[in-house]
């Protein structure tokens, strides 16, 4: 039987996590063995063996070398040698990576071992920290350093934060020559977007292909909300929806709350996620929910809102997105990175305006209202089914597996 080990920062929790559970589900109904390592959480009931990547101590260790030193990535030794032992015993067939970054690895042990073990890798880039000396984006700053060169990075503050040092210029060599040290390696980008960035860097010369992130639609669907509504007394209201896992200044809670007083009384915004203090300056009117790892929960808000907006002025291909359309729920967003793709191009799913565009957002998010959601609804569900069901996309996985062990 063919050994899957998937390595990603964490496991059946938030969207790379899901992501990598999913592709695990569907390799063992293939006659695969799954495996899952991971540095951060826990392994929330995976369907794969799991393998914790060193402890809390450990992380913590991690981030706190990555404040003064600017090395995330480049630190964990003793964590990164017990992970080497564990794919030793476990022997894979391939090993599929996921986000590297996040403070619990150390490049310059996993990358040599894993060129060592003549296998095919592959590679799904969820951002575009692989190739940049620090961001996991840049388009918040219009950088293009990354092409060349990375120094003195603008976003040296910004996660991986460092607070001291800025190392962007030793990261970005040190990468380079690392995963250059890869051969048999395939890298798979969520977005057309992504991928057109990954063939102006130094990891153009790897094959490169587009597997569209997928959601699972037996648990993102639409739902019967109308005792949320009463619960929450919504009755008769326009519900605005905004989900982040971290909004930090990136993800746009600031036009969240700046467009909210230019539309009528009767919109009510609902914001779920981010990480304690985030929030404190948003307005009372506004109905705050806690991060959630209920997916049931979660799948009952994106039912319940008119309009999902996506302010996010930076990321590669929210699946945020894909969850709101999977509930029968249209997006007003910003069209930055791969974010719009999710809609298309007509606007049967959706408005996309251009970035940092409050009056356009707000037009937008007018526009769907007075259209109804009704009107949306029957696009929205038949999109996400043709184009992102989990259990259609992640098969992509393996029909790429087979073909790079053939």
């Amino acid at each position: 039987m063919l050994r899957l080990l998937q390595i990603n920062t964490v496991c059946n929790a938030g969207s790379t996590g899901r992501i990598a559970e999913n592709i695990g589900k569907i390799a063992m109904s293939n006659n695969w063995e799954s495996y899952i390592a991971y540095g951060r959480g826990e392994n929330n009931n995976s369907s794969s063996e799991t393998y914790k990547i060193g402890t809390k101590v450990s992380l913590y260790n991690g981030a706190l070398s990555c404040r003064f030193f600017d090395n995330d990535g480049f630190c964990n030794i003793r964590e990164t040698k017990l992970l080497i032992r564990y794919i030793n015993r476990i022997n894979p067939d391939i090993i599929h990576i996921h986000n590297l970054h996040g403070y619990y690895l150390n490049l310059e042990l996993l990358i040599p071992f894993i060129a060592s073990l003549n296998i095919p890798i592959v590679f799904t880039l969820h951002d575009c920290w692989t190739f940049t000396g620090h961001c996991t984006n840049f388009d918040y700053v219009d950088c293009e350093k990354w092409k060349t060169q990375c120094f003195s990075c603008p976003q040296k503050s910004n996660y991986p934060s460092s607070l001291f040092l800025d190392q962007s210029y030793k990261n970005y060599r040190k990468k380079k020559e690392l995963f250059n040290l890869l051969d048999n390696v395939h890298i798979v980008t969520p977005s057309l977007w992504l991928s057109q960035l990954v063939v102006k860097s130094y990891l153009k010369n790897f094959p490169v292909s587009i597997i569209n992130n997928g959601i699972d639609l037996q648990k993102f669907h639409k739902r019967d909300t109308s005792e949320l509504r009463r619960k929450l007394h919504l009755e008769g209201k326009k519900v605005v929806l905004g989900v982040a896992g971290d909004w930090d200044k990136h993800k746009g809670l600031e036009y969240l709350i700046q467009v909210s007083s230019l539309l009528p009384k009767d919109y009510k915004f609902i914001v779920i996620g981010g990480k304690k203090g985030q929030k404190k300056n948003v307005p009372s009117s506004f109905i705050n929910i806690d991060s959630t790892k209920d997916i049931v929960e979660l799948s009952m808000y994106y039912s319940l809102a008119d309009v999902y907006v996506n302010p996010t002025e930076e990321d590669n291909f929210p699946t945020t997105n894909l969850e709101a359309l999977a509930c029968g729920t249209p997006i007003a967003l910003f069209d930055t990175g791969g974010s719009a793709e999710s809609i298309g191009s007509s606007c049967d799913c959706g408005i996309k305006v251009e970035k940092n565009d409050l009056i356009g957002l707000k037009n937008a998010i007018l526009a769907i209202i007075s259209k109804g959601k009704s009107s949306y609804m029957e696009s929205c569900i038949k999109r996400v089914s043709n184009n992102f069901s989990a259990s259609k996309q992640f098969k992509n996985y393996i029909e790429l597996y087979n073909s790079l062990l053939k």
